[in-house]
Parts: structure tokens; C-alpha cells; sequence
């Protein structure tokens, strides 16, 4: 008897709940085994660019699928929109909320923080552009702290003692880790909010590209969609 298939998936850390179902769902349906692994969208395109992902289907920011799509990295005719995360401010449990009421006021919370936590993926270089447009990143560069993923943001602010410590990163990931004692304050001022539209996509040197498009069509139908605006991948 022939040995089960493996699948293996590379998907950027922000809709990793909702990737993480659908996988699962998939594989009890076709019988199929399967190796999940998650990365910054930096890695991930490097690594792409390299030759040295080793997927049969990956997931990653619009921006980053697109660039590699042009690069031939991935099959043109493979892939698909899953949804969009939206990016949100996190600070410890207890720590004081910045007011989100306004630019205006944000920008005043942002001058009187102890700290700035973001990471160095896509979301956290959408911070940094934001704090260069808000024209107020030289007066806070030195209260800037850059992880080198999501995850690790809310466990720098969990441990951080600071009272006026802000953190920033997709609402998804916030909510997967609010049990370390961190919550989500709310999403940023609409006029400077930002919204990631995440895709699937079969690599060209995938293994199993028939099976991996099927996993993709599979993320996209009606079961695959609900299983990720659970998540609050929408």
C-alpha cells in the first residue's frame, strides 16, 4: 500500500488560524497529510526567490504574491484571494490605552508612549511608513522596539513593565495571543488604517501542484471562507 501524500504550506503569520482549519478540513476530506510552517512575509519572499521554500502551496500579503507571481515563482493561473486582516493596537492588561478617537489624538499618544512595539514583517513596515507620515518618526526612534515576528510583539508587551507601552499588529494575531495578558484596543484611526489582503497560491516547483490546487479552491469555497471569517480573516 502507497504511502499517504504530504502537502506542505508556508502562510504568513496573520491568517495562520484560519489556514491552520482549512488544512486540517482539507486533509481529513482527501486523505492527505500535511507539514504547515509559518514565516514573516520578508522570509517568505526571500526564501521563494531563493528556491529554498519547499511548498506545494503558500500563502502571503497581496503585495508579496504579485512581486513573485512576476518572478515566475508561482504558477500564474493558481492562485486566489482569501481575504483581508486588519491592523489593530494591543498594550497590556492594565497598561494605559492610546485614545484612537482621532489622528490627531493618536498622534499625541504616540509622542507620550514609553515604547513602540512592532514587528519587522510586512505590518510592522507599514508602521514605520505611518509614523514617517504622522511626521513624528525621528522624535520617536529611540522608543522603538522591532521583533521579528507578531507573535513575539505580544510577548515583549505582556513582559514589559512600562505603563504607556503600544504595540501594533494584525487584529487576528492579537486575538490568538490575548491569553499572555495582553488585549486589543481597537483597530487604528480609519484615516491611517490599514487593511492586507492575503492570497493562496501554488509555487511552480511544487511537488504536488494538482493537490495543491485543490487545497486552494478548497480555502475559497463556502466552507473554506467561513472557516476563516471565524478567525477574522474577512
Amino acid at each position: 500500500m502507497s504511502e499517504p501524500v504530504t502537502l506542505r504550506i508556508l502562510s504568513a503569520g496573520a491568517p495562520k488560524t484560519g489556514v491552520r482549519l482549512c488544512v486540517e478540513a482539507f486533509s481529513q476530506l482527501s486523505a492527505t497529510e500535511f507539514q504547515l510552517e509559518f514565516a514573516t512575509a520578508p522570509v517568505i519572499k526571500q526564501r521563494m526567490e531563493e528556491g529554498t521554500a519547499d511548498a506545494d502551496v503558500l500563502v502571503a500579503p497581496g503585495r508579496v504574491m504579485d512581486e513573485l507571481l512576476t518572478g515566475g515563482s508561482v504558477d500564474a493561473g493558481s492562485t486566489a484571494e482569501l481575504g483581508s486582516v486588519t491592523a489593530g493596537v494591543v498594550v497590556r492588561n492594565g497598561a494605559e490605552e492610546p485614545d484612537l478617537s482621532s489622528v490627531e489624538n493618536f498622534t499625541r499618544t504616540l509622542l507620550d508612549a514609553d515604547k513602540l512595539v512592532f514587528n519587522q514583517a510586512s505590518s510592522g513596515q507599514y508602521v514605520e511608513k505611518m509614523l514617517a507620515g504622522l511626521g513624528v518618526a525621528e522624535q520617536v526612534a529611540a522608543k522603538i522596539v522591532r521583533t521579528k515576528t507578531g507573535a513575539a510583539v505580544m510577548e515583549h508587551l505582556a513582559a514589559d513593565t512600562h505603563a504607556k507601552a503600544i504595540g501594533f499588529g494584525q487584529i487576528t494575531e492579537i486575538r490568538l495571543k490575548q491569553d499572555l495578558g495582553v488585549h486589543l484596543v481597537g483597530p487604528l484611526p480609519e484615516a491611517i488604517g490599514n487593511v492586507t489582503v492575503y492570497r493562496a497560491g501554488v509555487p511552480a516547483q511544487s511537488r504536488e501542484p494538482e493537490l495543491g490546487n485543490a487545497l486552494v479552491r478548497f480555502m475559497v469555497s463556502e466552507q473554506g471562507k467561513q472557516l476563516f471569517v471565524s478567525t477574522g480573516v474577512i
